[in-house]
């Protein structure tokens, strides 16, 4: 079943979409503002963002527009009161992969989310490593977030941008703003060899990280489209 993430600002509303997602097997997260969603959002762990469009702090067409930016693998429908032709038209031109009036019955929304979480066809959790650049942040496939300092964030950049191939110390180096001439490659190692500490300790995973000897890196997990 789908990881979840339920933005409604109504609070009665709110959970009695919860507990029904969650009695189809759903695993649900619910807030009530756009600042909660921001903070509660975890790229490659929620699947399906589910969001209401008139809300205290904002429009929720700008939380959509916003997430299509970063590319992410993530369904989302829209669950509003604004009904007109119009409304919806703007909705799916904004990134919804649904739209949904809130008088819609509650066996469409259950099918609607089941279908979207087929579309995704996995399972519910993410198999993709997530780079966020918003938050400075790597995720491990179902995991939680893992916060990276400038320096291991540039470096994991570098490394991703190679898509899966050998990505060569000096291109590192020049991410980083460094001389490749000047610039010693045992500080390098040690920053590697820190990610990988900081990864195996947060999350009980290792890096997929492989590193070729007098070449560079190559990153052989799989990772979500940016």
């Amino acid at each position: 079943m789908a990881q979840i993430i339920l933005l409604e600002d109504e609070r009665i509303l709110r959970e009695d979409l919860t507990e029904f997602l969650a009695s189809l097997g759903h695993s649900v997260q619910a807030v009530g503002s756009i600042a909660e969603f921001e903070r509660a959002f975890v790229p490659g762990r929620h699947l399906i963002a589910i969001l209401d469009l008139g809300l205290p702090d904002g429009d929720g067409m700008d939380v959509i527009e916003r997430l299509r930016r970063d590319n992410l693998r993530l369904g989302i429908l829209v669950l509003t009161a604004r009904i007109s032709t119009q409304a919806k038209v703007a909705g799916l031109q904004s990134g919804a992969d649904h739209y949904l009036t809130k008088t819609t019955d509650m066996d469409v929304l259950a099918a609607t989310v089941d279908s979207l979480a087929r579309r995704l066809d996995l399972g519910g959790v993410s198999a993709d490593w997530v780079l966020d650049a918003g938050k400075k942040q790597l995720i491990a496939p179902g995991l939680p977030p893992i916060e990276l300092s400038a320096q291991d964030y540039t470096v994991l950049k570098a490394i991703f941008d190679g898509q899966g191939l050998s990505v060569s110390k000096k291109s590192i180096v020049a991410a980083l703003g460094e001389d490749f001439l000047s610039y010693d490659l045992r500080r390098l190692d040690t920053q590697i060899n820190r990610l990988r500490r900081k990864v195996l300790e947060a999350t009980g995973t290792d890096l997929p990280l492989k590193t070729l000897r007098n070449e560079g890196y190559q990153f052989y997990g799989a990772v979500a489209p940016r």
